[in-house]
């Protein structure tokens, strides 16, 4: 059970007490469950019985005994615990289970892992200055709130820059629009399209501008460029290229992470839109050899840090579309970037010397295209490319 598998099923027993009257109070159109802090019980939490509990006339630790018993009985659900004036803590099924389900649904979604439908009934309109940081701001916000679902459109005050187009930028209005629309205004860049094309290039200058918060200043000199560690672009784009050698490099060695061989996860472009074909990259499915790869990595405590990540990946993309805030986008990416290569090299995902292909390989490959997965999409949402080699 992913998190947001698990934010489905909390809203699904909001409603199943409602409709059997046992809570009288609306229904909310989301239910946020969030990953237990240190030293908290279980491994999701969430506040939902404090916010029903006003509206049900009801104390919220007896709502959330009302909901506690409707979620223990859903598969995947472990363990349900109450804690503090009515929190929910959750404790998922053996954690193989859980695992598999996230490779199952990177698999399955491909690219489109994350994607979701949490503003479908938004309809936004997106206005800004005929400045570059804004114009790729209001451009990557407009991907990431496609791609849970709402419609946007976006405006720019002037007529746009011409070389906005080669930043992958376009607009569908520009001038004074006649009434008020939501502003995207983070700090200026303090140069030109031409002049950040010139020193940098388009993914360069795309992540530049889209990697600080909106209220801090763009970092854009030649850092960007360096192929290196320190360079977080580099890092995050390299891990992708590394997962995907590492697919080319069990096929050479006569085995793959599934029953058949999977199809590329990602071509190297940004996707033209939110729709963009998922794409397999792993498989949680059972192996020729009968193991189940998400079995195996109960075993490897290096891949706990970045399964996390991939799980959590929804709902980062979420708050970056929530909060208009391509930069959440960012650092998440980093992260999991960071957390590949932690488990790369504490769990080689290839056999070394005469060793042979063993299940834990194949599961440790599994994961790692789950990874370069993630990284690829997290990338093609923000409109940056992500090559297989560099």
């Amino acid at each position: 059970m992913t998190p947001a598998d698990l934010s489905r099923t909390v809203l699904h027993a909001v409603r199943r007490a409602v409709d059997e009257d046992a809570l009288h109070a609306p229904v909310p159109p989301r239910v946020r469950v969030e990953r237990t802090r240190p030293g908290g019980s279980g491994d999701y939490a969430c506040a939902v019985a404090l916010q029903l509990a006003g509206p049900a006339a009801l104390p919220a630790l007896e709502v959330a005994r009302i909901l506690r018993d409707r979620v223990a009985a859903e598969p995947g659900v472990g363990r349900v615990e109450i804690t503090g004036p009515g929190f929910l803590s959750f404790t998922l099924a053996a954690p193989a289970e859980s695992d598999r389900a996230v490779l199952t649904a990177v698999r399955e979604q491909g690219l489109a892992y994350g994607h979701g439908d949490a503003l479908r009934d938004q309809i936004l309109q997106f206005h800004h200055a005929r400045e570059v940081r804004a114009a790729v701001t209001a451009h990557a916000v407009r991907r990431l709130v496609l791609a849970q679902g709402a419609r946007v459109r976006t405006s720019c005050e002037e007529e746009p820059d011409p070389d906005w187009a080669r930043l992958g930028v376009a607009v569908d209005a520009y001038g004074t629009p006649p009434t008020p629309l939501t502003g995207i205004r983070p700090v200026p860049a303090g140069a030109t399209a031409g002049e950040l094309l010139r020193r940098l290039g388009p993914d360069a200058a795309r992540w530049g501008l889209l990697r600080a918060a909106g209220h801090d200043r763009a970092a854009l000199g030649p850092d960007l460029l360096v192929q290196g560690e320190a360079n977080p672009l580099f890092r995050v784009r390299y891990a992708h290229a590394r997962a995907r050698a590492l697919t080319r490099g069990a096929a050479a060695l006569g085995f793959t992470a599934e029953t058949t061989a999977p199809a590329p996860y990602a071509n190297g472009r940004p996707a033209p839109s939110a729709e963009d074909p998922a794409a397999p990259g792993l498989t949680a499915e059972t192996t020729a050899q009968g193991e189940d790869p998400a079995a195996h990595l109960a075993h490897d405590p290096a891949a706990r840090p970045l399964l996390d990540l991939i799980a959590d990946h929804p709902g980062a993309l979420l708050a970056g579309a929530r909060h208009r805030a391509p930069d959440r986008v960012a650092r998440q990416l980093e992260a999991v970037a960071h957390a590949f290569f932690d488990f790369h090299d504490a769990c080689p995902p290839l056999p070394a010397g005469d060793e042979k292909p063993s299940a834990a390989h194949r599961s440790r490959l599994a994961l790692a295209e789950a990874a370069g997965t993630v990284l690829a999409g997290g990338l093609s949402l923000l409109g940056i490319r992500a090559p297989e080699h560099l």
